[in-house]
């Protein structure tokens, strides 16, 4: 079976696991640390935060930026429900602008008629959160804009995107958002098995994640030499979100092949470009001028409407032919509880409800072959 993604682990990293399976430190040693100087050096921030996954990094981060009752913050539909669920974690409202119907993130243009229809209700807009879908970066100088022009919180849901580029910079995430996320889960472009971080340029909020990593509790060198070196302080309710050494020590090596594996995936989805560009019931990722694609995901969008299989067959029938697709994503406004609990219906986001119809997530990781993306390529062609 082809699966549609999967980690690529060798025998570097097998070593840099063990070195510290053997060692002194298991959880909070020296390999954390290290990982997290590797991601400032990568990805260009001032500070970095590991933390347990991705989902405990967007978790922190809105208690970091102090989210609570009646704040309004705002994300795309077509995105993993983790973006969205860490906005209720806040006890927050969460709201969603629609996407652009071809790069698939979230559309600057219809982001700043609803902060001003928020407005004219004498409502703000607390904060945004732009998802680089599949790799393909938002338009960050235009969200960045607004940001300024309405004065709301910027954060980066990099987990699709690292690796990608705008304008040949691929440290352009803090540049843009105040705060940036990242998940390390095994079908992105790398792994530490579970594992997340939090980028940001700002110390602040830097101290407040880290806090809130390790149970709210502080240390302090001046009271730890007054009072002993056993001696901490719980400040705030924290929770226990850290990451091990061991996975860390995975990831800092992985990170070192970033580049590598994003070249792989970029020559994917040119060998699949060029088997679907001719076919009239197929559409291909688009990807604007400025931009460098890292392709976490290869979405190619079938018009179901006009074959004669369906969406549902289709995908059983490739999976019977050992090709394993998926879906990115059900938009999170059609999920039983976003409709209960905060009114929204089918229909609210249509380009993303129509981008959810046709699109199916190809088979794209490092270790897959030239000739299983040509199988993959030719049971599709063969069954539309």
């Amino acid at each position: 079976m082809i699966s549609y993604g999967k980690q690529s682990i060798d025998k570097s990293d097998i070593e840099a696991v063990i070195d510290v399976l053997k060692g002194d430190w298991l959880t909070q040693g020296p390999a954390v640390e290290t990982f997290e100087n590797d991601l400032k050096s990568y990805f260009g921030s001032k500070h970095s935060c590991v933390v347990a996954n991705g989902t405990a990094a967007l978790h922190l981060v809105g208690i970091a930026l102090e989210w609570s009752k009646n704040d309004i913050i705002i994300t795309s539909p077509l995105t993993f429900l983790a973006t969205a669920n860490s906005i209720i974690y806040s006890n927050a409202t969460p709201d969603f602008v629609d996407v652009d119907p071809k790069t698939f993130t979230i559309d600057p243009n219809r982001l700043e008629d609803k902060i001003k229809k928020y407005e004219s209700a004498g409502k703000k807009v607390k904060a945004v959160i732009g998802v680089d879908f599949a790799g393909h970066p938002c338009d960050w100088s235009s969200l960045k804009a607004l940001s300024k022009k309405f004065e709301f919180q910027l954060i980066n849901d990099n987990c699709h995107a690292m690796g990608s580029s705008i304008n040949n910079d691929k440290q352009y995430a803090v540049k843009y958002a105040d705060v940036v996320t990242q998940s390390y889960h095994p079908v992105k472009n790398i792994t530490s098995g579970e594992g997340g971080a939090v980028l940001t340029n700002n110390r602040t909020l830097d101290e407040k994640i880290r806090r809130f990593r390790t149970h709210g509790i502080e240390k302090e060198e001046s009271k730890l030499k007054r009072i002993g070196p056993w001696y901490y302080e719980m400040v705030d309710v924290g929770f226990n979100y850290r990451c091990t050494d061991f996975q860390c020590a995975l990831g800092s090596n992985q990170l070192k092949k970033l580049d590598l594996f994003v070249l792989s995936r970029q020559k994917i989805s040119s060998q699949y470009n060029n088997l679907f560009k001719k076919h009239e019931m197929l559409t291909i990722p688009h990807v604007n001028e400025n931009i460098g694609h890292s392709y976490h995901l290869y979405p190619l969008l079938i018009n179901f409407n006009e074959i004669d299989i369906s969406k549902r067959d289709f995908f059983y029938k490739m999976r019977s032919e050992g090709v394993n697709l998926q879906v990115h994503y059900i938009p999170i406004h059609l999920q039983p509880y976003y409709k209960k609990n905060f009114g929204f219906k089918l229909g609210d986001f249509p380009i993303s409800e129509k981008i959810y119809s046709s699109e199916v997530s190809l088979p794209i990781y490092h270790d897959l072959s030239s000739k299983n993306v040509n199988k993959v390529a030719d049971t599709i062609l063969k069954n539309i």
